[in-house]
């Protein structure tokens, strides 16, 4: 392709149409193909009936170069969006015997028959490549055609992932139509606004006319991203801009990338050889999962507990309850206490702890609805910290666990400077 390609997703499914379940695959698909320098230009979200899967998908087809489309590609009676597609483009569709195999042996693990409706899964266009499904039972389908390009995944997140990364971004970018490097670079902040964020940067940033900057906010976390559209500007120069931008920020620069506040937290941990524990109350276990969603976070990571109610504060973290009488469940007091007593009790190093109203109940004139404590418990001291913030409950959550991450990580860094001068002076 000489010009560049347009890319249209088609999303299929009722569910989608209907509240079940959130659209999630095109923020997934866009961000994955803005990275390799190609946004998705337009998108639609199509209920399975037949008629409206094939006048999309003809639509799209004819008005761009490369069609994505998620679901429909299952066993079941409303899965009929490969037969469709086919049925719109002409296109002969074959039986695969290998996947036929590939289904059973997987059934025969789970200690189940596959019936007979397993088999529609197993065709394949005539032409065509078979994208292999390590999750699931439903193949994904890529189709070369008219100088177009076909991509068919299927519905199930965990399925459509693996599979568009391992392999269809992958077939892209042997084509040429994807950049084998990423477009962008990327640097990742918390804990100082977009605005305060812009501000800081636009001198560095005015200083190169062919740089192209895209902010994107979420939960505290600002993501600042560099390219050049016009191509004036090589990636390694801007790799340069990036590294200026980033002294500049100085701790509230995260990493490069995409990395979590957790990931970072674990890897300071890691490098210091040190472990954490975690007691939370108004967040209710997200804060542990942020650490559990990363492989090996059992080498830091030694637990947690949701100690939601004040009886569970004191009998498992170990809140003394004069603390509790004297200052409340929601105050830095206890956060401290709960930060200690969650450390001491599963023998780790550090201990987080976050405790406060979420909302929309709850709060009082001293700490109104949004206000969280967040406790810090290390080899050399404990801290606490007050936070307040606006929103649904599930944005004053999450915004706790980036804001408690957030700390962590500065605090840890700091520590890891210090012990650095430290060593060097000792020296």
């Amino acid at each position: 392709m000489s010009k560049t390609p347009i890319i249209e997703v088609i999303n299929f499914g009722d569910e989608l149409l209907v509240g079940i379940r959130d659209n999630s695959h095109l923020v997934y698909l866009g961000d994955q193909l803005a990275r390799y320098g190609l946004p998705i230009q337009r998108s639609r979200v199509i209920t399975d009936e037949k008629t409206e899967i094939q006048r999309a998908f003809l639509d799209a087809w004819e008005h761009s170069d490369i069609v994505i489309t998620t679901g429909g590609l299952g066993p079941t009676a409303d899965d009929m969006t490969r037969e469709n597609v086919a049925e719109a483009l002409g296109a002969e569709l074959l039986f695969d015997q290998s996947i036929l195999d590939a289904i059973e042996a997987r059934f025969k693990l789970l200690g189940r028959k596959v019936a007979k409706h397993h088999e529609k899964q197993c065709y394949y266009f005539s032409g065509g490549e078979v994208l292999h499904n390590e999750r699931g039972t439903a193949p994904g389908l890529l189709l070369r055609r008219d100088g177009k390009i076909l991509i068919m995944l299927p519905g199930p997140t965990q399925e459509l992932r693996p599979m568009f990364e391992k392999q269809a971004i992958p077939i892209l970018q042997e084509m040429g139509v994807l950049s084998k490097e990423q477009a962008y670079v990327q640097l990742r902040t918390c804990g100082v606004g977009e605005s305060s964020v812009e501000e800081s940067l636009q001198p560095i940033f005015s200083n190169h006319p062919g740089l192209t900057v895209a902010y994107c906010v979420h939960y505290g976390i600002v993501d600042v991203r560099l390219s050049s559209r016009d191509g004036s500007l090589s990636l390694g120069q801007i790799k340069e801009i990036a590294h200026e931008a980033r002294e500049l920020l100085g701790e509230d620069f995260v990493c490069y990338g995409h990395c979590s506040l957790a990931d970072v937290v674990f890897h300071e941990l890691r490098a210091l050889d040190r472990t954490l524990a975690v007691a939370e109350s108004c967040t209710g276990g997200l804060l542990c999962d942020a650490f559990t969603n990363i492989p090996g976070s059992s080498k830091v990571f030694v637990g947690g507990v949701v100690c939601y109610c004040n009886d569970v504060k004191v009998s498992k973290v170990g809140v003394p309850e004069p603390i509790l009488e004297q200052h409340g469940a929601v105050s830095p007091e206890c956060a401290i206490a709960m930060a200690s007593g969650i450390a001491e009790r599963l023998s780790a190093d550090y201990g987080i702890s976050v405790t406060g109203f979420a909302g929309p109940e709850g709060g009082d004139e001293k700490n109104p609805v949004g206000t969280i404590h967040i406790g810090y418990h290390s080899p050399v001291g404990v801290w606490a910290k007050t936070v307040r913030y606006t929103g649904g409950r599930m944005d004053v959550k999450t915004r706790a666990v980036h804001a408690a991450l957030d700390w962590v990580r500065r605090k840890l860094r700091k520590y890891k400077i210090e012990e650095f001068l430290s060593c060097g002076a000792e020296d």
